[in-house]
């Protein structure tokens, strides 16, 4: 959701511009290829260039090649090099990057923070960042750089920053506007976007309750807006639209960071995060047609949970249609996932089930009621057996979870029923130590179908994941790009508007994983790591959720130009 009402912020901020002796802090963002960076994921590092960029600066190419040679010159001694870019289109960045042999990446600073936090007022102004601290230790146009890298690596007297004057690159126009009301834009805003999660009862660790909790919580907001750990949305924007898209827009993360680098005011008027009256359902259509009582299981404090497989037969005596399901698990911190599958009752088979029907869902970190498209549902036959996955990982106390399903049911019987498939790749082995190790999987669709949503699912070393369309007539689309994973949030992309793949399309699912020390996440970088269930191991598994499409819907020219008519997602 957004919120209208957004008051920018002056952009100068005297008191975050650094000096010499002041602290860069981290953040994350994408560079112009797509790719995410995080400044402190570079520890490993001795120090860190970092370089104001603008597209249409003279001053700009003289810049870049100084920057080239000095990355040519240091880059294998330890100094990584960033460019920051805090006004012009991806797009045009890319292009002038490669017409001006840009070696390195030019960082999407889409809302300013970055570059304003940083102190850059000119192009071509440029940091030297030592990584034992984070502190700059120099600060000046590229030609002095060469000295300063000198100066870091030998751990001398470093040369006197210098005077602005020095820099010849172009004025960086960052926003201007007043301080944002808390009353007006700043709690709505989060009311909108936060207290879904942020609510007494809610997944989030704490609630929205009031002002006195924001202001409280504001540094912590402030850092993780800057680090992308909030909102938990990882899509790369540059593919597609998602009708569950929790991302902020850039003028809202620049609102609300400067709110909160201004001191988070409170200001005049009403609170309304502490009048916020809004019912949060049980259940998120409320009371499903029907409830199943998952089976429960006794969890240990500690050790290894190996999965389990609780089966519930179907108790309606009659054949339905679902049209939504909802996981409410019994205790967040235990279960890590479930997946449903069920069998169709057959009395002639061994066991009396027969074919493996289809799913009704599932839960991961981060999942809400999953609605089926519009005229689309899945058939449950009476009696079935539904078999549920459930993966628990002990938090050190002993517990029992009763989870649930509820079913949402169809009146009449939707027009199509809801299919996909799964890319799947068993074989993945995973060097020991590789920061961006990448394995894929396809599949060839035989048919027309209308895709609905996406899902990639990898653990503890996913670090990114993508799908990609390749079309039989040799073209190539990127259907869903997620540069920064996040094993916490299991996400199910869903297109805002479905999207039609022909037949002899092939979907291509890559993950990237970094089994690295620099992963803070990573169980064991030594070990080789394969394919496993257990999250110390890994996976490359992406979901995809379509239907086929009739052939009268796409044999006329109007037909197969109503689902072209969109990109993937929007």
């Amino acid at each position: 959701m957004r919120h209208a009402a957004i008051a920018f912020v002056l952009f100068g901020w005297p008191a975050l511009a650094l000096d010499v002796e002041n602290r860069v802090d981290n953040f994350e963002l994408l560079d112009h290829a797509g790719a995410a960076h995080e400044l402190h994921y570079l520890s490993d590092m001795r120090a860190v260039v970092l370089m104001s960029h603008a597209n249409a600066c003279p001053a700009q190419a003289d810049a870049v090649a100084a920057l080239n040679a000095a990355r040519d010159a240091y880059e294998s001694g330890g100094v990584a090099f960033l460019m920051v870019n805090s006004g012009d289109a991806r797009g045009e960045i890319a292009e002038r990057a490669g017409e001006f042999g840009i070696g390195s990446p030019v960082l999407l600073d889409e809302a300013g923070i970055v570059g304003a936090s940083l102190g850059f007022t000119h192009a071509a102004e440029t940091l030297v960042v030592r990584t034992n601290d984070w502190r700059v230790a120099w600060r000046g146009a590229p030609g002095g750089l060469a000295n300063a890298l000198e100066a870091v690596l030998a751990e001398s007297a470093m040369p006197a920053a210098e005077t602005l004057a020095a820099v010849t690159g172009c004025e960086i126009a960052y926003p201007e506007a007043t301080v944002a009301s808390y009353s007006d834009t700043i709690a709505p805003l989060l009311a909108d976007n936060c207290v879904t999660c942020h609510r007494q009862g809610g997944i989030g660790p704490w609630a929205m309750t009031d002002y006195n909790m924001i202001r409280g919580f504001s540094p912590m907001i402030r850092e993780v807006i800057r680090t992308r750990r909030m909102p938990p949305w990882h899509a790369d924007p540059a593919y597609g639209h998602f009708a569950n898209d929790r991302s902020l827009e850039p003028e809202e993360v620049r609102t609300l960071v400067a709110w909160i680098e201004a001191g988070s005011p409170r200001g005049e008027g009403p609170d309304p995060l502490a009048e916020l009256d809004r019912e949060w359902p049980t259940w998120g259509l409320g009371e499903p047609d029907l409830v199943i009582d998952i089976p429960p299981y006794e969890v240990p404090a500690s050790g290894v949970v190996e999965y389990q497989y609780p089966r519930v037969v179907n108790p309606l005596d009659r054949d339905v249609w679902v049209r939504a399901t909802e996981i409410q698990p019994g205790d967040r911190q235990a279960l890590h996932h479930v997946i449903t599958r069920f069998y169709t009752p057959n009395p002639e088979a061994e066991g009396g089930f027969g074919r493996r029907g289809g799913g009704l869902g599932g839960y991961v970190p981060g999942s809400v009621v999953r609605q089926y498209p519009p005229d689309t549902g899945t058939l449950l036959p009476a009696g079935a057996r539904i078999v549920f996955q459930m993966h628990y990982t002990p938090y050190g106390k002993a517990i029992t979870d009763g989870s649930k399903l509820g079913i949402y049911l169809h009146d009449e019987p939707p027009k199509y029923q809801l299919g996909g498939t799964t890319l799947v790749n068993t074989k993945i082995r995973i060097p020991p130590h590789a920061k961006a190790h990448s394995e894929s999987k396809s599949e060839v669709l035989e048919r027309d179908v209308l895709l609905y949503s996406l899902l990639p699912h990898a653990h503890y070393r996913g670090k990114a994941s993508d799908f990609v369309a390749h079309y039989p007539d040799g073209s190539s689309e990127v259907l869903l790009s997620v540069p920064n994973y996040d094993f916490n949030w299991q996400t199910s992309y869903v297109l805002r508007n479905p999207k039609m793949l022909p037949a002899g399309t092939r979907i291509v699912h890559t993950t990237t994983w970094d089994n690295s020390t620099q992963n803070p996440a990573n169980p064991d970088p030594d070990r080789e790591v394969p394919w496993g269930l257990q999250s110390w191991d890994e996976m490359l598994f992406g979901a995809v959720s379509f239907r086929y499409l009739e052939a009268e819907e796409t044999d006329s020219s109007e037909g197969f130009a109503r689902f072209q008519g969109s990109s993937a997602g929007e």
